[in-house]
């Protein structure tokens, strides 16, 4: 082979190495132009265009040649770039103590299109299974879309290698429900092509808001929320979700935040996940639970419709108290750089934020020394768009290997 050719190779090889790293900037919004995607990627211009011709014949990415500049820059505007509307899209499902869903999710964590909720949550994993992704063909045949994958977000600890729902305890699933291996095979059997991953919702909720929400830009991202039922926490680690060696790592919901408070179903007492969830909050305001709507969104009603009420305001300090005493003991161990809060914490946080952040501040070595930011997450179904950030991965690592 002459040097010519081997130089036209090696060229190659690079761009396709590229391809990667640059639909993630893409993605995530860091890349807005072509000059800036050149910097990132650390590349030659005539590279990083290569790279972005590819992406957009791959039908991934939109290059717009009107010339655009991302804020700050100097010099000749650079092509803008965006991902492609009618691009591919994933399956995403979620299911919760109050229900499922489907979405079809887009490139930049867009939702192109949702089904309707189920209010009910059966017994038998293959049945709600079967149910939501079946929702979610229907939406793939009337969007005409290309579908690359399929991701699941459950409210339980995901164990690993195995896929398994270790202790789905808001739903009325058996413990160590096989849900990886079952919502694969619903998948398959829908017609739905690509492959099928699951993990837990509030792991997948960071996942999203590091990408796309209030955690982007962060290095050491801690999320603690409320789900439907229950507190799940997640760590996201240079971009990547921290799982521990099993899939277990961060499940928060079990510090104890007030030893002579409630039993939890963990066995042990005042634990996080019963002292500062929906159903903890209606109940320390006083209010009776109703059956038409989902405790979350009773509660998250109460808190701001109600708060110059006495039981409301007081259940609220309350809540907000023991919440941050969990996260003063987290930010101690864990030293993370920006803190996110979802469900009703993020309406906790937005009723009384400097109580919260005293407490965190006076509890923890970090608040004496300094701050971190406690912001409210930002995404709307924050969960179902992670379930999507887990079946574009493998796009995101080769593009090329899985759409050529």
């Amino acid at each position: 082979m002459n040097g010519k050719a081997t130089t036209t190779r090696t060229k190659l090889e690079r761009g396709r190495s590229a391809l990667g790293p640059a639909l993630e900037l893409v993605h995530t919004g860091r890349a807005p132009t072509r000059a800036v995607l050149t910097s990132e990627l650390g590349v030659t211009r005539a590279t990083a265009g290569a790279v972005a011709a590819e992406l957009e014949a791959l039908g991934l990415i939109r290059v717009d040649s009107s010339p655009g500049s991302a804020a700050g820059s100097q010099g000749r505007p650079s092509h803008r770039l965006a991902v492609l509307e009618t691009g591919p899209v994933v399956l995403a499902a979620q299911v919760h103590a109050d229900g499922f869903r489907a979405a079809l999710v887009g490139l930049g964590g867009r939702i192109v299109a949702t089904a309707p909720g189920c209010v009910a949550v059966m017994a038998d994993p293959a049945q709600v299974l079967g149910e939501v992704v079946a929702a979610g063909a229907e939406l793939l045949r009337a969007s005409g879309l290309r579908c690359v994958g399929a991701g699941l977000a459950v409210p339980s600890a995901v164990a690993e290698p195995e896929g398994t729902a270790l202790n789905p305890l808001h739903i009325a699933w058996p413990a160590g429900s096989p849900v990886r291996d079952i919502f694969a095979a619903c998948v398959r059997e829908a017609g739905i092509t690509g492959p099928a991953f699951t993990g837990n919702d509030v792991n997948l909720a960071a996942l999203a808001e590091h990408r796309h929400g209030a955690g982007r830009g962060a290095q050491h991202l801690l999320c603690v929320a409320t789900g439907h039922r229950g507190v799940g926490g997640a760590l996201v680690l240079d971009g990547r979700l921290h799982s521990g060696s099993s899939g277990l790592a961060l499940e928060v919901g079990h510090l104890t935040v007030n030893p002579e408070g409630r039993p939890c179903h963990c066995g042990g007492r005042g634990c996080l996940d019963v002292e500062t969830d929906p159903l903890a909050f209606l109940t320390t305001a006083r209010r009776e639970p109703g059956p038409e709507e989902s405790l979350l969104k009773q509660a998250g009603d109460l808190l701001r419709t109600e708060y110059e009420d006495v039981d409301v305001r007081h259940a609220a300090e309350e809540l907000i108290d023991r919440l941050g005493l969990g996260l003063a003991g987290l930010v101690n161990i864990l030293n993370p750089d920006r803190i996110i809060l979802g469900g009703l914490h993020r309406e906790l946080l937005e009723a009384d934020p400097e109580r919260l952040r005293a407490v965190v501040a006076d509890r923890s070595l970090w608040g004496r020394s300094g701050s971190v930011p406690i912001l409210p997450c930002t995404l709307s179904h924050n969960s179902l768009v992670g379930a999507a950030e887990l079946a574009w991965q493998p796009v995101l690592d080769d593009p090329l290997a899985v759409l050529a």
